[in-house]
């Protein structure tokens, strides 16, 4: 069953991204293959300003589920670029055992 709204099925592949939390998201950053994570990349990062462009069609209380699904994929586009882009690892270079846990996630 599609997550994603129709102008957006290319996508529909990698709605496995589609989560809602940004642990949900690191998990995800972390568990994934550094090829993985290349697919996702070169074929969300053209689409995304599109979909914040769709998103931006609704306020955020009434944004109907395929376009929060949408939305949450491109916040996982954001998790996935810089182990793209300047890491090429999942992890955080030098980072060691560093780990934070955060009680409250950003109001959006």
């Amino acid at each position: 069953m599609p997550q994603l709204p129709a102008e957006f099925a290319d996508l529909e592949p990698f709605a496995d991204w589609c989560l809602a939390t940004e642990a949900e998201r690191y998990a995800k950053r972390l568990a994934s293959t550094m090829p993985q994570m290349q697919e996702f990349y070169d074929t969300a990062f053209p689409r995304l300003e599109a979909a914040l462009d769709y998103c931006d069609k609704y306020e955020w209380p009434d944004l109907p589920e395929d376009a929060r699904a949408l939305f949450h994929l491109m916040q996982s586009l954001v998790m996935a670029s810089f182990p793209i882009e300047v890491w090429k690892q999942p992890r955080v270079p030098d980072s060691g055992a560093a780990w934070a846990v955060l009680i409250n996630e950003p109001v959006v």
